[in-house]
C-alpha cells in the first residue's frame, strides 16, 4: 500500500507559525493571507489527526503534540536546505533578505554587482523586519538595520546611518530655502526624533516645524520629497543616487549620525562558498 505524501507546504507554514505564534505575522513572511495559514495549519492537523496549536484571542500556543513536532521538522527543513547547497553553490545562487528601507541604496548596488560578477545570482526578498532567524529562515545573508552594535563573527558593518535634509530639485533655490517656516516637513517616523535630533545638533534648535506630514518609513518620506510634496530627512547613503541623478539636492552638507548602523549577516559557517565570499567582500 503506498505511504500518503504529507502536506510539506502545510508543514513549513506551522513552522513559520511556531515562530510567531501568530497567523498576521506568519502571513506576512510566507506573503500569504491570514485565511491561507489558518487552511495551512487546518490541512496539516486533519493529516495528523491532533491539534498543534490551541488558538487565544492575543495569538497561538502550542499543544503539547505540537511541541513534540516541531523540532522533527525543523530538522528535516534543515536536512533538505543541506541537501540542496551544492546546487546553490555550483550556480551562485543568493539568498538576500533586506529592509525596504535599504532599498535605495541596496538595489543599485545589486545592479552593479550583477554587472562585475555576472556568475552571481542575488534572489532579494524585501522586508519591514530589522533582524533574521536563519534557523527558520531560508537566507543565506540579510541587511540587518539596528540601533545597537552587532559584534558577531558573521557580520560586517556596512555603514553608519547619518541624516541631512533633501528636497526636490526643483523646489530648492538658494535665495528661498532658509525662510524654514515655508516648508512641510517629511518625517520618516510617527515623531519627530530624526528632524529634533538634526535640528538640535546644527544649532538651528529654533526652528520651529508648524506644517508636517508623517510616514512609516524613510523610504515613503524620500519618495513624498522627490515628488515635492515638502523636505525630509533621509540618510545620506541611502539617498546617493537619488542625488547623483537630480532628483534631489542636498541643501545642508551637514549630518548627523543617530547611533545606527546597516550592517550585512551571513550564514554561519558559509563563507567558504565561492560565491557568497565574493559577495560579501563586494558589499564591504
Amino acid at each position: 500500500m503506498a505511504r500518503k505524501t504529507p502536506p510539506f507546504n502545510a508543514l513549513y507554514t506551522f513552522v513559520i507559525t511556531a515562530k510567531h505564534l501568530n497567523l498576521t505575522h506568519a502571513a506576512k513572511e510566507l506573503f500569504v493571507t491570514q485565511g491561507a495559514v489558518s487552511r495551512q495549519i487546518a490541512t496539516l492537523e486533519d493529516y495528523l489527526g491532533y491539534r498543534v496549536f490551541q488558538r487565544h484571542a492575543r495569538g497561538l500556543t502550542l499543544t503539547q503534540d505540537g511541541e513534540a513536532l516541531l523540532p522533527e521538522v525543523q530538522k528535516s527543513f534543515d536536512t533538505l536546505i543541506d541537501i540542496a547547497k551544492p546546487y546553490d553553490e555550483t550556480h551562485g545562487n543568493i539568498r538576500l533578505k533586506a529592509p525596504t528601507c535599504s532599498m535605495r541604496w541596496l538595489v543599485p548596488n545589486l545592479m552593479a554587482l550583477q554587472d562585475s560578477h555576472p556568475s552571481i545570482n542575488v534572489s532579494l526578498t524585501t522586508t519591514t523586519d530589522h533582524h533574521v532567524d536563519f534557523n527558520a529562515e531560508n537566507f543565506d545573508a540579510a541587511v540587518i538595520y539596528s540601533r545597537t552594535p552587532i559584534n558577531q563573527p558573521n557580520c560586517i558593518k556596512l555603514f553608519d546611518e547619518a541624516i541631512t535634509p533633501v528636497i526636490a530639485s526643483h523646489l530648492y533655490s538658494k535665495a528661498t530655502f532658509l525662510d524654514w517656516q515655508q516648508w512641510t516637513y517629511l518625517h520618516p517616523a510617527q515623531n519627530q526624533t530624526d528632524w529634533q535630533l538634526w535640528l538640535d545638533n546644527t544649532g538651528n534648535q529654533a526652528v520651529s516645524m508648524e506644517k508636517n506630514q508623517y510616514f512609516d518609513t524613510m523610504d515613503l518620506a524620500i519618495s513624498a520629497a522627490i515628488q515635492g510634496f515638502g523636505i525630509a530627512m533621509a540618510d545620506a547613503i541611502l539617498v546617493e543616487e537619488d542625488l547623483k541623478m537630480n532628483r534631489l539636492i542636498r541643501p545642508s552638507e551637514q549630518t548627523v549620525k543617530t547611533g545606527a548602523s546597516y550592517y550585512l549577516i551571513h550564514r554561519p559557517g558559509m563563507e567558504t562558498r565561492p560565491a557568497l565570499s565574493e559577495f560579501i567582500q563586494w558589499m564591504s
